[in-house]
């Protein structure tokens, strides 16, 4: 017989996981997944069966017949463990979008999970390059090999015009306008936009196209950015490259990622002057509340260099006030 959910509560406060037994497969279940697999990437159809198997083994009987009542136990009991607040959310909307197929199919009249109080997330703060650790990371890629020429044309892209990595590897040698300085690249759900290039991104791109991309290009490919091999650059190929040339800039490696220079983008351009509505188009952000973060971070940057800067707004400097 299967633990109940007040059984596993109780060994969950004396620091012990109670084991369940493996429940049965749930057909509603494999069904929903189904379902997804024909929408949705295959990554996006892993994490809802992860999602979902969790909360099956938890209760040792099929979701699909879970209470409001269990699910409050389950959210609690995840709460206890120090789950971050992500995952719980996570976890929390997979069981949603499953009960919510299943009240369209008539299986159930009901959504057990619509109820459920959502922990509250934070909202990091994203990190950002200085623009002297952009400019490194820029002239790290500096050279004239095929490679080098790729490298700094990649890097001058993803800084200069704020692309995802996968936009990036995904443009083709017609999306990029030399002449007009400007890309046209295709975001999340194939939404297309066209955003400005700096000079040197463009200059980069066009040394790129004129002495590197020709010794890379054995298989008359049409994307922009090729691999050693011929083939279209990857995203992993673009975090080896970033990785490696934070290395030879004296970064860490081990934070600079593809996203990180978005980031630097959009910061800088904020610090610079740029207004939200314009960083927002050239972000391709769907909400300007997205892109209001970026606000904070430059907030947060103006605040350090004022207390920095100023001699009376140093913190832990001497009240001066008090001397006579």
């Amino acid at each position: 017989m299967a633990n109940s959910p007040r059984t596993s509560t109780k060994a969950a406060e004396k620091g012990k996981r109670v084991p369940q037994q493996q429940p049965a497969p749930d057909p509603e279940l494999e069904g929903f997944l189904a379902l997804l697999a024909a929408r949705r990437a295959p990554s996006t159809v892993e994490a809802y069966r992860r999602d979902l198997t969790a909360i099956t083994a938890w209760l040792g009987e099929p979701v699909s017949s879970v209470s409001t009542h269990q699910l409050e136990h389950y959210v609690a009991e995840l709460r206890a463990e120090g789950l971050s607040t992500a995952t719980i959310a996570r976890r929390v909307a997979a069981v949603r979008s499953f009960f919510r197929h299943l009240v369209l199919l008539g299986a159930r009249d009901d959504n057990p999970a619509a109820a459920l109080e959502l922990p509250r997330r934070t909202r990091r703060l994203p990190r950002t390059l200085s623009a002297a650790e952009a400019q490194r990371l820029v002239d790290a890629a500096a050279g004239t090999t095929p490679r080098a020429l790729r490298d700094h044309a990649l890097i001058e892209l993803l800084y200069g015009a704020g692309l995802r990595v996968s936009e990036a590897v995904g443009l083709e040698k017609t999306g990029v306008d030399l002449d007009q300085r400007l890309v046209r690249c295709f975001g999340k759900g194939g939404k297309e936009r066209i955003v400005p290039l700096g000079r040197p991104a463009a200059e980069s791109i066009r040394r790129y196209l004129a002495r590197g991309r020709p010794h890379l290009d054995r298989r008359h490919r049409k994307e922009l950015f090729l691999n050693v091999q011929g083939g279209g650059l990857t995203r992993a190929g673009a975090f080896v490259i970033l990785r490696r040339l934070a290395s030879r800039a004296g970064l860490e490696p081990e934070r600079i990622h593809p996203h990180l220079l978005r980031h630097s983008f959009a910061t800088h351009l904020l610090e610079g002057g740029a207004d939200l509505r314009s960083v927002q188009e050239m972000l391709g952000h769907a909400d300007l509340s997205t892109t209001e973060l970026y606000t904070h971070v430059s907030d947060k940057r103006r605040r350090d260099a004022y207390f920095e800067a100023h001699p009376h707004a140093r913190r832990g400097s001497r009240n001066v006030s008090s001397r006579k």
